[in-house]
C-alpha cells in the first residue's frame, strides 16, 4: 500500500477484453491503482520486478508456466500478494495454486465483490477462496495435511515397539533382554537406532519422543 493509502495493482490476463475490464473494474475504485498490465506468466514475473505492486491478480491459462511464475512472485517479492482470477474451476488447480504461495482464488464467474474481498482479505495477511468451492479446497488442504502428517510420524517396527513399550514400564537393558529372549548387546543395538530416529539423547527422550510420535499418528487417523 502506498503512502496515500491505495492498494496498488498488477493485472494479468492473456484476454485483452478481459484484461480491460479488469482495468476498468479497479479505474474506477477510489482505494486501488492500477499500476501495470501483463498477458503471459513471463511478463508478470517482469511486471513484479519492476513496479512490485500489492497486489497481482493473475490468470491461470495464460501463455508460460503460471504456477511457476506464482512461485517465483512469492520467493522473490514477499511483499507483493498473488490473486488468482480463472475460469478453471478445479478444486486441483485452486490447491495448486495456493500451494504454489497465492493466497487467494477466485472464479470469473463469481460477483466482482469477490475479486475487491479477496484484496482486501489477502492485504490483511488472510487467505481468500471463491464461496462456491471454499468448503471443497479447505477439505483438500486438511486432507493433504492428514497425509502428510502420516508420512512424517516416524515408522517403528514390531520389535522397536516392543522394546519401548518395556521402557515406559522403566526396565533396564538387561530386564528388556530377558523379557524378549535376546542379548543386551542386541537390545543396545535397537536403543541406538531408537535414538537416531526419534532424535533422542537418551532413554527418557525416547519415551517422551515415542508417546509424542504415537499422539500425533492415533490423532490424524479416522
Amino acid at each position: 500500500m502506498n503512502k496515500s493509502g491505495l492498494i496498488t495493482l498488477a493485472v494479468a490476463d492473456d484476454h485483452p477484453v478481459l484484461l480491460a475490464g479488469m482495468t476498468s473494474l479497479f479505474s474506477n475504485s477510489a482505494r486501488h491503482k492500477i499500476v501495470g498490465q501483463a498477458d503471459c506468466a513471463d511478463a508478470s514475473m517482469e511486471l513484479v520486478k519492476a513496479l512490485t505492486p500489492d497486489v497481482i491478480v493473475m490468470d491461470l491459462s495464460m501463455p508460460g508456466d503460471v504456477f511457476r511464475t506464482i512461485a517465483q512472485i512469492v520467493a522473490t517479492a514477499p511483499q507483493t500478494k498473488v490473486v488468482v482470477f480463472t475460469a478453471y474451476c478445479s478444486i486441483d488447480s485452486a490447491l495448486k495454486a495456493l500451494d504454489a504461495g497465492a493466497t487467494g482464488f477466485v472464479l470469473k464467474g463469481s460477483p466482482s465483490s469477490e475479486l475487491f474481498e479477496a484484496i482486501d482479505m489477502v492485504m490483511s495477511g488472510q487467505m481468500f477462496v471463491t464461496r462456491e468451492y471454499a468448503s471443497e479446497v479447505m477439505n483438500g488442504l486438511r486432507d493433504r495435511a492428514r497425509r502428510q502428517a502420516l508420512s512424517d510420524a516416524v515408522k517403528l517396527n514390531v520389535r522397536e515397539q516392543q522394546i519401548i513399550g518395556h521402557l515406559m514400564q522403566a526396565r533396564t537393558n538387561r530386564e528388556i533382554a530377558t523379557e524378549l529372549r535376546i542379548s543386551e548387546k542386541t537390545v543396545k543395538h535397537y536403543m541406538t537406532g531408537l535414538m537416531a530416529k526419534l532424535k533422542a539423547r537418551n532413554r527418557v527422550e525416547v519415551v517422551i519422543a515415542a508417546s509424542q510420535n504415537h499422539d500425533a499418528d492415533s490423532a490424524m487417523r479416522p
